[in-house]
């Protein structure tokens, strides 16, 4: 059989785009981690796959997997793209949809041909939502503490935790380019504070309304942009009172539009979206 595919990007987020509307496969993780391969297979840091809903509310199912074949709940870079794919193949006439996911429903919007606008909704941070693992950080431990004191080797890191839907923590630094994003960031994903796993964001502040971000991603490793990694900064920066409501973040892949009212309301990023190709398996 053939399954038609279509590489798209967000700021260089890569991923491998998958209609099982129309197209009736049963993706495993081994086809995932030899397509993620970018010397033998397509090469992405997601698959995303649309598959019919099952809410009743929702137009789609979309559903992610990271190029190690694990699913995850969320991806504000590929929920972008997933929305124009949806566009382009011509699967819905509709420019607002709401999409089902495993981190809960999100709204998108096609604002033109190249840029999408979505909700994320509430950012989260108790230790149920994200989840965290309060046992696992530094003493004193402080109830409803906005930053906890993290152990890695012989060093104590500060790092808030935060939920887009999926997990994440933040931390401060001076400069993105000095961040030791690739080593600390390794260590801090599968830090037993986060018993699930966590992206983790070194999020350095220009001004209230501008911040410069790299991320660290389960599965993954650094990537060039991550959307929800981006609306993660700004929920931390904006709890600790360093970013106003309207913020350009920018990362290595280029700048993302984030915009929080603050606690109880939700997150919207507003971003590019690009199609590199499209191709067909034959399987």
């Amino acid at each position: 059989m053939n399954l038609e595919f279509a590489k798209m990007h967000g700021l260089g987020n890569d991923f491998m785009v998958v209609d099982l509307v129309s197209q009736d496969f049963c993706v495993t993780s081994e086809h995932i981690t030899a397509w993620a391969d970018r010397r033998t297979g397509i090469g992405f840091d997601q698959l995303l796959i649309i598959e019919p809903p099952t809410e009743p509310d929702a137009d789609f199912r979309y559903r992610i997997y990271n190029a190690n074949g694990e699913e995850v709940e969320q991806c504000g870079n590929g929920a972008r793209c997933v929305a124009k794919f949806i566009w382009l193949r011509m699967l819905s006439p509709k420019q607002s949809l709401q999409l089902e996911t495993l981190g809960g429903p999100i709204q998108t919007c096609r604002l033109d041909e190249h840029t999408v606008e979505i909700d994320l909704g509430v950012p989260r941070n108790t230790a149920t939502d994200v989840p965290y693992s309060v046992a696992a950080a530094c003493p004193p431990q402080v109830e409803n503490a906005l930053t906890y004191q993290l152990q890695c080797e012989a060093t104590q890191y500060e790092l808030t935790p935060v939920s887009i839907g999926n997990p994440h923590g933040v931390m401060f630094v001076a400069d993105i380019a000095e961040a030791p994003v690739e080593k600390l960031g390794a260590q801090l994903v599968k830090h037993p504070f986060f018993p699930q796993g966590a992206n983790i964001g070194f999020c350095q502040i220009v001004d209230p309304g501008f911040a410069r971000l790299r991320v660290f991603e389960r599965g993954v490793g650094e990537t060039r942009a991550c959307g929800t990694g981006a609306c993660a900064a700004v929920a931390v920066g904006r709890r600790h009172g360093k970013l106003e409501e309207s913020v350009q973040v920018a990362l290595p892949g280029g700048n993302l539009q984030v915009d929080w009212a603050g606690p109880g309301e939700p997150i919207w990023l507003t971003g590019p979206t690009e199609k590199v190709y499209e191709g067909t398996f034959e399987l």
